[in-house]
């Protein structure tokens, strides 16, 4: 599996894109704005983008979703969905216009596999700093959104947020994973289970 990131305005969010090289098939990791580079990469391995999955519903993270549309089908938990709603409620706040309601194809579930080729996507539900956070794990990686960073959790202040919510998801769904998993979260640099385990000063 190849790993592309993107740092993305508007708050330096990470943005993934997977690609097989086997199938030609690409996933793309949450989608903060439209970037050419993201194409270029497609291209240059002749890979089709097959979804656009989205870790949480925050705007950060969906706001290049218009630009993208039709190209992929854009997948997200249901409990996100008053955040998709309200969008243009939240842009003003930061200084941000506001734009058509991006459209949700379709509502992953706990558990549920997505195939990339032959790799497999597990979705796994971990609330806390939103109500319907995912992270997806696939081939020893886990793309954790905004629920872990290196050394840090997402913040837990916003509607929606749960701090012993977020700890739980973490202790019980994120650290039950290899010590050797890479965490790739939403901001920041990427980590592993283990060095989580033994320095997030919050857990």
């Amino acid at each position: 599996m190849i790993i592309r990131s993107f740092v993305e305005p508007p708050i330096d969010n990470n943005n993934y894109l997977l690609m097989d090289e086997a199938s030609k098939e690409a996933v793309l990791i949450d989608c903060s704005c439209y970037d050419e580079e993201i194409e270029v990469e497609l291209k240059k391995y002749d890979a089709q983008l097959k979804y656009i999955l989205l870790t949480h519903g925050h705007f950060d993270h969906i706001t290049g979703l218009n630009d993208f549309a039709g190209k992929a089908p854009v997948l997200m938990h249901e409990n996100d969905m008053e955040w998709i709603r309200e969008l243009n409620t939240y842009l003003p706040m930061v200084g941000m216009p506001p734009m058509e309601t991006p459209k949700i194809d379709r509502f992953i579930k706990d558990n549920e596999i997505l195939k990339l080729g032959s790799i497999e996507i597990k979705v796994i539900h971990t609330p806390g700093h939103t109500q319907g956070g995912v992270c997806f794990y696939a081939d020893g990686n886990l793309f954790s959104g905004d629920t872990i960073f290196r050394e840090a959790v997402g913040r837990c202040d916003l509607p929606g947020g749960d701090f012993n919510q977020i700890v739980e998801s973490i202790e019980q769904r994120v650290f039950t994973l290899p010590d050797n998993t890479i965490i790739y979260p939403g901001h920041g640099s990427k980590t592993t289970v283990g060095w989580e385990k033994q320095h997030n000063q919050f857990l």
